[in-house]
């Protein structure tokens, strides 16, 4: 019987949820994963095994909640990996606030600690909510462990932490937090095997949701990401940094309320609304329109110039790191990136970049490329497992 930590990553719509062997050597290995996609609309389920192997599918004619999501999840686990236990849960939480330096295991304070925080994260938190209360409803004996996506910028120093507003805000909350934190952990875990001399190094970590961190010997000390997932480099349908002034107008002269705005920002802009073709790079890339293509270059030049603006604020540049989709699957992206950095002496190697690496810079570079692949799932496992080893007994 293999004990075995259920990762699960709940969205609005969708449960993304993996499968890790309990290791106690190196990273704990992968024996599947799956997601229930369309929750509101038409779910469908599909499992696949540690090879990338369809194993399970299942389709419901109607929506479904959260928690039936979870139940049907852990059932298939039961029915059909008979010689697989769960001895534990980790969740994805998209935001804990200031107060908490790592991940947590999950109880009645905890929960009602996130949930205060709704306020902050209005469109994730009450999802992620959802899953953690479905399988503590079910299986109140599993325990469950809450890793938070922005506790690893807590690294960041105050200055790099404060907006330009009233002191007594930012006492209150309003500062840059930073997000994918769990990516640039795990990047931040794999650097030395890649590059084990570089000590300032920014992380591109591009995707659907996309942002830069500026790290220095494996600490965060600065990123594009701030209060929400809006700030920084344009997404795949949000906007990215926006001036203010632009919210204003558009309230005071075009009279949207905040459902209207937030509907703009978060799900309208980005690459889908600059291109009014897709917010997917891989359609944009093959596309023919030229707003496509305007919206494939807005993309490389707001990370290049976030890339300089970083490589400033450590003072110095050793590597550049792509990773997620778009980071590690789109070389015209990283080819863009890589040359409008010539000026920070990285030297992109076409032929490398090409085939994805994993160094994409030229061996004489001064300052070094990577595509290192990033896993998040699997830094969940890592601190749930961690978590379990050190727990208190009793």
């Amino acid at each position: 019987m293999t004990d075995a930590i259920l990762v699960i990553n709940a969205g609005s719509s969708s449960i993304k949820f993996a499968g890790y062997a309990v290791s106690n050597e190196g990273d704990p290995p992968l024996l599947g994963k799956g997601q229930v996609e369309g929750l509101k609309t038409e779910p469908r389920f599909e499992v696949e095994d540690a090879n990338g192997t369809t194993v399970g599918e299942h389709a419901w004619p109607g929506p479904i909640r959260h928690g039936a999501a979870i139940d049907f999840i852990i059932d298939w686990i039961q029915a059909n990996a008979t010689d697989t236990r769960i001895v534990a849960a980790g969740h994805r939480v998209v935001f804990g606030g200031a107060d908490y330096a790592g991940p947590v295991l999950i109880d009645a304070g905890a929960i009602a600690a996130i949930e205060a925080l709704i306020p902050f994260f209005p469109l994730h938190l009450p999802h992620n909510l959802a899953a953690i209360r479905a399988l503590a409803d079910d299986h109140p004996e599993l325990p469950q462990v809450a890793c938070f996506d922005n506790t690893f910028h807590q690294t960041l120093p105050r200055l790099a932490q404060m907006f330009a507003l009233p002191r007594k805000l930012f006492d209150q909350g309003i500062r840059r937090y930073g997000f994918h934190g769990l990516s640039y952990e795990y990047i931040a875990r794999k650097l030395p095997e890649y590059a084990p001399e570089a000590r300032n190094v920014v992380v591109a970590h591009l995707g659907s949701g996309a942002s830069l961190c500026a790290m220095r010997e494996g600490k965060s000390v600065e990123t594009t990401l701030s209060f929400s997932g809006l700030d920084g480099l344009p997404m795949g349908t949000r906007t990215g940094s926006i001036d203010p002034g632009v919210l204003l107008y558009l309230m005071q002269d075009q009279g949207m309320d905040a459902a209207a705005l937030e509907r703009l920002l978060y799900r309208e802009s980005g690459l889908l609304g600059v291109s009014g073709v897709s917010n997917d790079m891989r359609d944009l890339l093959a596309s023919a329109d030229p707003h496509a293509a305007e919206a494939v270059e807005l993309f490389a030049y707001h990370i290049a110039k976030q890339v300089g603006a970083l490589a400033a604020a450590l003072e110095g540049l050793d590597a550049l790191v792509f990773t997620a989709g778009i980071g590690e699957n789109a070389p015209e992206i990283r080819a863009k990136v890589c040359h409008r950095a010539q000026w920070l002496d990285l030297r992109l190697d076409a032929a490398a970049n090409a085939t994805g690496g994993p160094r994409i810079s030229t061996a004489d570079s001064p300052v070094s490329a990577w595509v290192i692949p990033t896993d998040e799932e699997r830094m969940i496992a890592l601190h749930t497992a961690d978590l379990l080893e050190h727990r208190p007994s009793g």
